[in-house]
């Protein structure tokens, strides 16, 4: 018997200001009529600030689908992250951040990433202590993937990043800021698993799809990304 079909709608970047009114009320009723879950791939607000969490929050309590999602380098910048996460679980979203969870069969596995560049020219942990201290946040993104990853038993998985896995996904961007956009450390945790599919957000002008050496397919659903066929955002059918 053929497994069922899950379609995900996937999207990242959404940016959230404390001053909208129904920002994506229209996208997200446009989702729950195509998709079965909606993964948002960090960067849902502007400034990480709750009044704009409480914003999104008022557009995704109607959405009648399961969502699930990692946060993204703006949630972190005034510091309520865990004010932010509590108002969005409130709404019914579903924080991976190293807590995988399994909807209808399908595991969804997820952290918020880190850079430190791709393939050999990724950054070692040599030198200044500050140098270390940065390699070390990228290691240890990866290891909560793995471990997230190692606790899901499904037959098929997703993974939902912020920070790029590939540098494939990353090119439009100038090549300058490439470390800061992502890390292979990332990629290399993922293919260490069978994973059907990655999406990260982040890199607002780089590509829309790559894949890592083993072949899994790595979406960019930065809400800027020209998808496929005029898409304004991702669906995967996993």
């Amino acid at each position: 018997m053929a497994e069922a079909r899950l379609k995900v709608a996937a999207i990242g970047d959404i940016h959230v200001g404390e001053t909208s009114t129904h920002p994506y009320r229209e996208l997200f009723q446009e989702i729950a009529d195509r998709a079965d879950v909606l993964a948002l791939a960090g960067d849902l607000t502007n400034h990480g600030k709750p009044r704009e969490a409480e914003v999104l929050a008022e557009d995704l309590r109607a959405i009648g689908i399961p969502v699930v999602a990692v946060l993204g380098n703006h949630d972190h910048e005034c510091g309520h992250v865990e004010e932010l996460q509590r108002i969005l679980e409130q709404a019914g979203v579903r924080f991976l951040d190293g807590n995988p969870v399994e909807i209808r069969g399908v595991g969804f596995a997820g952290v918020k990433g880190f850079g430190g560049g791709f393939e050999n020219r990724m950054l070692d942990a040599f030198g200044e202590p500050a140098i270390k201290q940065f390699v070390h946040e990228a290691v240890n993104e990866a290891m909560r993937l793995e471990s997230a990853l190692r606790q899901l038993e499904t037959e098929r998985t997703m993974v939902v990043l912020h920070y790029a896995p590939i540098a494939e996904t990353v090119r439009g961007e100038p090549t300058e800021i490439y470390p800061f956009l992502g890390s292979s450390r990332l990629a290399e945790t993922i293919d260490r698993f069978h994973v059907q599919a990655v999406v990260h957000g982040h890199a607002h002008h780089g590509s829309y799809a790559g894949k890592t050496l083993r072949g899994t397919p790595v979406y960019n659903v930065a809400q800027t990304i020209e998808r496929e066929a005029g898409q304004t955002l991702t669906i995967v059918n996993n």
